[in-house]
């Protein structure tokens, strides 16, 4: 039985490494050793076979290549498709050691409109692009179950969360999204896509129902950081020289988003990412991470931090849409995640957008009078989002698309 399951997991590997004319699905979470117990095996010879319809065009959904399915059948290398290339490796710069961490603010003291810590926000935003949010007021019993709902769901046979995998074009779903090609790499992760705010773009049957809980329980938390995204928003308008309501307003219904990712052990973290470096086509995104797993990583200084969690605190970045209404000064950075050998990791992503017919570009109040020092030109947010989208994640190569006069970014 043992050969068997061999011969099939190395045919699976021949086609994860390019035998497929097709989208792919593969999962990459639970990888365990066949000779532990002998059910497993048949458990993995159907993963396996389901893989292999799949990759070859079994499905015409957007591909679910689940890196979890694959980690718990133990294929014996990691496939061609996840594998980063050398000249990828070779860019790495490591500060972990020589950096500080990233800066924290409080946010009680935000609320209040604290001068100093309203001087902090601008720094960490205009020399960091991310800082640790303390403070922000959502409970610690909210946070671990929305956590303990997440961990919960990616517990489940693949069969039950391939229920809620998305139909073809679909932005919300199980699985792997916005592939753009069959020759991109791919990234060592799988991920659930909700779309929570206007309440009208929400699809429940994406919405897992086990554990029984998960629905009240994401909506709450949802609910709380939105509280949170609107405190910040406002702190960001008074350090742009605004009303503390003008972002906010600027945003119209400001749409909000969901990505649960699930980061899967891998026996050679440095062979693959957890998520390819770029930066968030967003105001801002919130996040709230393991306590006590890191992966996070930002580029700053020409080199990749890594985030230390710091207990029951949420980090925040700023989007491509503040550093276009900005006009550079605050800067949306790049960041990616690495993939950790010994446990793995589990990240919830909010991410906080204009509706999609507001048009982005420089405010008024920062540029010159003649407006020549004006980096981005108008865009309308419906229209980079969708650049975006069709586009592998790289850097920051999608404001390039709103560069003024196609500047070439620094």
């Amino acid at each position: 039985m043992v050969t068997e399951a061999d011969n099939t997991i190395r045919e699976s590997e021949e086609v994860l490494n390019g035998g497929t004319s097709s989208p792919s699905i593969v999962n990459v979470q639970e990888m365990r050793p066949f000779s532990k117990q002998t059910s497993m095996v048949t458990e993995a010879d159907n993963t396996i076979r389901e893989s292999e319809e799949v990759l070859n065009g079994g499905i015409s959904s957007p591909s679910i290549v689940n890196v979890q399915e694959m980690v718990r059948c133990n294929l014996s290398c990691i496939p061609d498709r996840f594998k980063r290339s050398e000249e990828d490796k070779s860019k790495d710069v490591d500060l972990s050691v020589l950096s500080p961490q990233i800066p924290v603010i409080d946010l009680a003291l935000l609320s209040s409109e604290n001068v100093e810590e309203l001087k902090k926000l601008e720094w960490a935003c205009k020399c960091w692009g991310f800082f640790m949010a303390t403070n922000h007021g959502i409970p610690e019993e909210v946070l671990q179950r929305v956590k303990d709902a997440a961990a919960g769901f990616f517990e489940l046979p693949f069969e039950e969360k391939k229920a809620y995998s998305p139909d073809s074009n679909e932005m919300q779903g199980y699985g792997r999204p916005f592939m753009v090609s069959e020759e991109e790499k791919l990234d060592w992760s799988d991920s659930l896509i909700l779309r929570i705010y206007p309440s009208h773009f929400q699809k429940l049957k994406f919405w897992p129902t086990t554990p029984a809980d998960f629905r009240d329980t994401v909506q709450t938390y949802s609910t709380e950081v939105r509280k949170v995204a609107e405190t910040l928003l406002g702190s960001l308008s008074l350090t742009m020289g605004m009303t503390k309501d003008a972002l906010l307003r600027l945003h119209k219904d400001m749409a909000q988003a969901l990505r649960v990712n699930y980061y899967p052990t891998c026996r050679n973290p440095d062979q693959v990412i957890g998520i390819s470096p770029h930066s968030d086509a967003t105001s801002i995104s919130i996040l709230l991470q393991d306590d006590d797993v890191t992966g996070l990583e930002i580029q700053h200084d020409g080199g990749w931090v890594p985030i230390h969690p710091i207990l029951n605190s949420l980090v925040v970045n700023i989007g491509d849409v503040i550093e276009m209404w900005s006009n550079g000064k605050y800067n949306s950075i790049e960041h990616r995640a690495m993939a950790n050998e010994n446990k793995a990791r589990m990240s919830l992503a909010t991410f906080f957008t204009p509706d999609t017919d507001v048009e982005i570009e420089p405010l008024d109040h920062i540029l010159d009078p003649q407006g020549s020092n004006r980096i981005y030109k108008k865009v309308k947010y419906g229209d980079y989002l969708t650049r975006s989208l069709r586009k592998k994640i790289e850097g920051k190569t999608n404001l390039r698309f709103a560069k003024y006069n196609d500047q070439v970014e620094s």
